[in-house]
């Protein structure tokens, strides 16, 4: 409990003087359950528990439903809190704002919505921020183990998926975490690909999540990132979130014709839905992920609601 509590006051530093102080104003009993920080211009400040929504009146008291009293963001706590996230170096960070997110010290992340410049049919950079998601970052041990000792030894991949907010990269940081050190298993070489630094919650080159032995290619995009590994790391198994796009289950199919184990996340609700999607649905196909771990929804993050085997359901 403790720790958590400590991640929620690590992210509320991020925010502005302002700001912090009005979130800081959250019992602290319920500052552990705290998902999301949520800041739009013009709009009531929110902070999200997976289940509910909190609100701040003016005096700092909490609101459990939506009043007139609620302090209100303005464009100065969106302005101020972003050069915060940027440490005031907005073009450090143009790559990543331009594709909606900042990592930031603590292995949160926040999310942007603001106006797009578009050139070429491609986002070049984010203006006018108007909107900031501050998710917050927990790294929670132990949540993996039902996964490692059902599937350990790992003789194919395993897909994390579930909705938002339900605890994908919490369930992939303890497997990397585990599957390095051998907990419940054997050691094994793992390489994580962490594109956004949520995985490891890397910031200026250190990492806040503990990931045991991994080796962590922080910001390499997924297929850059899968191949460079199997070059330079000889890895046994490599770990990534959030596939999508033909792109990444492109690259996830270059790393398991190279022998390697790939375990990585995608949103779904459901083993139907995962199945419709059609670059995941043919990975599943072709036999890259042995395993599905589904879980539940937001208001219960990292639970496991059941672990499909897909040779089992595919029939091949």
């Amino acid at each position: 409990m403790a720790e958590n509590n400590d991640s929620f006051v690590s992210a509320a530093e991020i925010l502005c003087d302002e700001l912090r102080n009005a979130v800081m104003s959250i019992p602290e009993s319920r500052r552990a359950n705290i998902q999301e920080i949520r800041l739009r211009c013009g709009k009531p400040l929110v902070l999200t528990d997976g289940t509910s929504a909190l609100f701040i009146d003016s005096g700092g008291r909490v609101l459990y439903s939506l009043s007139d009293n609620a302090f209100r963001v303005t464009q100065r706590h969106i302005y101020d809190t972003f050069r915060r996230l940027c440490s005031y170096s907005v073009y450090s960070c143009a790559n990543d704002i331009k594709n909606g997110f900042i990592t930031v010290k603590g292995g949160h992340r926040a999310g942007l919505c603001g106006t797009a410049v578009v050139s070429g049919g491609k986002i070049t950079a984010v203006n006018d921020i108007s909107s900031i998601d501050l998710r917050i970052s927990r790294q929670i041990t132990g949540v993996s183990e039902p996964v490692i000792k059902r599937l350990c030894p790992l003789r194919s991949g395993v897909l994390i998926a579930g909705v938002p907010s339900s605890g994908k990269t919490t369930i992939l940081r303890d497997i990397a975490y585990r599957l390095s050190l051998g907990i419940d298993c054997k050691i094994m070489r793992t390489v994580v690909i962490d594109e956004r630094g949520e995985i490891s919650g890397t910031y200026s080159g250190k990492a806040y999540n503990e990931l045991g032995l991994c080796d962590i290619m922080n910001g390499y995009p997924k297929g850059e990132g899968i191949m460079q590994a199997i070059r330079a790391m000889s890895p046994q198994v490599i770990i990534c979130d959030e596939l999508g796009d033909e792109k990444d289950c492109r690259s996830v199919e270059q790393g398991i014709n190279a022998g390697v184990i790939i375990i990585a996340t995608a949103h779904a609700s459901s083993f139907e839905e995962l199945m419709k999607r059609e670059h995941i649905g043919r990975l599943i196909r072709m036999g890259a992920f042995g395993n599905i771990v589904m879980l539940g929804t937001s208001d219960r993050p990292s639970h496991i609601e059941e672990i499909i085997d897909t040779e089992r359901i595919t029939g091949e």
